[in-house]
């Protein structure tokens, strides 16, 4: 591989590289050289961007949470309109793409990865995960303040209830991602206690 070839933006080019090998192959294909490959470039372009492979992913895994907070916006600009099992179902489905499902295994199972990124953001949680659980937290919490879910609703077990179930349903790709409807039926028996009767 031709060590002159020029990337505009490497570090995003390289960032959507990794995604593309993430998706295609799981975490045991992302290595070094199948970024650099999928990005068409010399390897060393990828260490004149970062320390070593650990500061790639960690840089590559907090970029794409960073994509997450778009998805929590929305969430929270949802707060009073529609019914809570509807904008849940439907955060939860963007929340859990592919992206950040195939992100948790490389975390979970990179250990010197999961230490820098303890580091980046100090308040604990596995990224991603701990963005998807501040997402549905702050939601539940606004929603109990318009008096739309229960006033004496346990937050933080609902939102530990309906991360640990989506990620569940969402962790299995295979045949493909949970319907609509089942992630549905997941977030109305969590919430069926709690939410106070909306129209539809």
């Amino acid at each position: 591989m031709p060590t002159g070839i020029h990337l505009r933006d490497a570090r995003q080019q390289l960032f959507d590289a990794a995604e593309r090998v993430l998706l295609r192959d799981g975490p045991n294909g992302l290595t070094s050289r199948a970024v650099t490959d999928e990005a068409a470039c010399a390897k060393g372009v990828l260490h004149r961007h970062f320390t070593d492979f650990d500061a790639f992913l960690t840089e590559f895994v907090l970029d794409r949470s960073a994509q997450l907070e778009a998805h929590a916006r929305a969430l929270r600009a949802a707060v009073g309109t529609g019914t809570v099992a509807d904008n849940l179902t439907g955060a939860l489905t963007a929340l859990f793409g592919p992206v950040p499902v195939a992100i948790i295994p490389l975390i979970t199972f990179r250990d010197e990865v999961r230490a820098r990124l303890r580091q980046a953001r100090p308040g604990g949680g596995i990224a991603i995960l701990a963005d998807v659980t501040t997402a549905v937290s702050a939601y539940l919490n606004d929603e109990r303040a318009r008096g739309r879910i229960s006033a004496d609703a346990d937050i933080d077990s609902l939102t530990l209830s309906l991360v640990g179930g989506g990620h569940l349903l969402f962790a299995d790709r295979d045949p493909g991602p949970p319907t609509r409807a089942t992630v549905h039926k997941l977030v109305t028996t969590v919430l069926a206690e709690v939410v106070q009767r909306q129209p539809r």
